[in-house]
């Protein structure tokens, strides 16, 4: 699948009048990411049968990083000289990119907040239709939707939705605007010019507590890195220390929910990944 996923996104770059010189793969899972030629990445989807399916989640990020990188924020900008898309070829959904190189070298803790921080800025003022606490909203019906495939325990499925249920209710009334809705350290890249945030289809309205649980959720309850925590926020700026703690535990909950879906015959550090997270849920 991912030979065929590579072969597409290549015939279509080509197709659109770029010149594809490398096939220099960045990420290999769920979306195949890959360096095309000197300045052009491509993105595609490679699970067809997954859970997200057409082109409205490559349209809603490519819609965002073009809202914010018109205005300066810090973010991996598209390509300009072809058409980015999305697009749809032999099955597989796609879309087109800049490269920007990564320095070796991890993001400083105080920079991540701060970028998080003007990102949310320049969304407050966005106005794209965005659903509200979508992630929740998807997640609890995904929950629904692959019962019958047995992918927890009965009461681990409980102690989920439970937790999902919530955190709707308790999110509800919450100050809400446009979010990153996905924003871990996976979606952040250190490049020469500083951190730019990348993969904007998870874009939701809710919170600013949910983008902070999502960077800071690793670091605090995975790593016991309170110091990491703390330059984060140092770098970010006031948040609600309430709404903050519902969104630590809904943002666990979504992501035990969607381990099987993304992980599937996860290897033994993922599986006790998964592990510690529901163990941490049924504490909470």
């Amino acid at each position: 699948m991912m030979d065929e996923a590579m072969a597409a996104v290549v015939e279509m770059a080509g197709r659109l009048g770029a010149v594809v010189d490398r096939r220099e793969v960045i990420q290999a899972a769920n979306t195949l990411v890959v360096r095309l030629s000197e300045d052009l990445v491509g993105r595609v989807v490679v699970d067809r049968s997954g859970p997200r399916q057409g082109l409205a989640w490559f349209r809603r990020e490519m819609e965002m990083a073009r809202y914010l990188a018109e205005r300066g924020a810090p973010v991996i900008p598209l390509l300009g000289r072809i058409p980015p898309g999305p697009h749809e070829h032999q099955g597989y959904a796609m879309n087109f990119w800049r490269y920007v190189e990564a320095v070796d070298e991890p993001p400083e803790p105080v920079e991540i907040g701060a970028t998080l921080a003007a990102c949310h800025r320049h969304l407050a003022g966005y106005d794209g239709g965005l659903e509200s606490l979508a992630i929740l909203r998807e997640t609890r019906a995904l929950m629904d939707s692959r019962a019958a495939l047995g992918d927890f325990a009965e009461a681990e499925r409980g102690l989920l939705i439970g937790h999902l249920e919530r955190a709707l209710e308790g999110l509800a009334d919450a100050p809400a605007q446009a979010l990153h809705g996905d924003a871990h350290a996976g979606n952040l890249l250190q490049g020469r010019d500083g951190v730019l945030w990348t993969d904007w289809e998870d874009a939701f309205r809710g919170p600013i507590e949910w983008d902070l649980a999502s960077i800071l959720w690793n670091p605090r309850f995975l790593d016991a890195d309170e110091a990491t925590v703390e330059a984060i926020l140092r770098g970010y700026g006031p948040c609600d220390e309430s709404l903050l703690d519902l969104c630590f535990t809904a943002r666990a909950a979504v992501m035990c929910a969607w381990y099987p879906v993304l992980y599937p015959g996860a290897d033994p550090i993922r599986r006790e990944k998964l592990r510690m997270r529901m163990r941490w849920l049924e504490g909470r």
